[in-house]
């Protein structure tokens, strides 16, 4: 699948915290799928929270270039880089586990978009048990001012203030020209993100969770893609957390930010342990 490396890290739980919370069942992978510019270090008091319940994590963010340019240019890099993550599941032999999405802001929800896509349609990948997804602070669409919020803060502060101003300028056009002017007809060559998985949403649960007070990714746009999904008929939850500017919801609110993530979690599997029961149940011969 191309010349793409991916760096990631993946972390098994202890055999007796997988024990506690799993007896005896397959533990849960969570593929958590970073925001634009995201640290591992900031990415791994995530991953904390699902691998003290016992489960397996995997942790990837994509590179600026393919979020910012290779994304908005309609090269697909990041659907090679969504076909290697889940060719994790097999190199670690985890691909009859259950599966469980963690995706943060845009450049999260882009490569997701792709790996939805593999997992729906690929004859390998959609043997996979996905069980669920929760959605941070995502997904945006058509939002230039938000976008270049969101290139100004994976730059970081040491970046030159004239060189920022340049880059800035330079995607703002390239943006405004692609994705707005020209998407009435580039979008038979290239969907963005957010009109591909509102148009065929991912058909596993899903949970939005978000501010009002972001001001990278609008709430209105959040809200909507919930409505388009629960009308498709995919069960969907979303909450408001009201105050945290954007991807800060966890760091707000840590404990309620994590009660709803594992709760959510936790439905999923027993939800997909049902659908398993009755499937068996049903296969049954009178």
């Amino acid at each position: 699948m191309g010349d793409v490396d991916i760096d990631y890290n993946i972390v098994f739980p202890e055999a007796c915290i997988t024990e506690k919370y799993w007896q005896g069942s397959k533990e849960p992978v969570v593929i958590l799928l970073g925001w634009a510019g995201c640290k591992d270090k900031h990415l791994s008091k995530y991953s904390s929270i699902y691998n003290e319940q016992g489960c397996i994590t995997i942790r990837y963010t994509a590179p600026l270039k393919t979020v910012f340019i290779s994304e908005s240019f309609g090269y697909k890099e990041l659907s090679t880089i969504a076909h290697k993550l889940l060719e994790l599941l097999y190199d670690y032999e985890v691909e009859n586990n259950p599966i469980f999405f963690h995706v943060f802001s845009n450049g999260g929800f882009m490569l997701y978009r792709y790996m939805a896509e593999l997992l729906c349609s690929h004859g390998r990948f959609s043997t996979l048990k996905v069980v669920g997804t929760v959605v941070d602070s995502a997904p945006g669409s058509q939002n230039v001012r938000g976008a270049l919020r969101a290139i100004t803060a994976s730059l970081g502060p040491n970046i030159n203030v004239v060189l920022l101003y340049v880059l800035l300028a330079l995607f703002a056009c390239m943006v405004f020209l692609l994705r707005i002017v020209l998407y009435s007809v580039t979008k038979y060559i290239h969907k963005n993100h957010y009109d591909a998985l509102r148009d065929s949403p991912s058909p596993w649960p899903q949970l939005y969770l978000y501010s009002r007070a972001d001001r990278v990714i609008r709430h209105r746009d959040v809200e909507l893609m919930v409505k388009a999904v629960r009308e498709k008929g995919v069960p969907v939850d979303s909450f408001d957390f009201g105050t945290p500017a954007h991807v800060s919801l966890f760091r707000d609110f840590p404990e309620e930010y994590s009660r709803r993530c594992l709760d959510f979690l936790a439905s999923c599997m027993q939800n997909a342990a049902g659908a398993q029961k009755k499937r068996q149940r049903l296969s049954v011969p009178n």
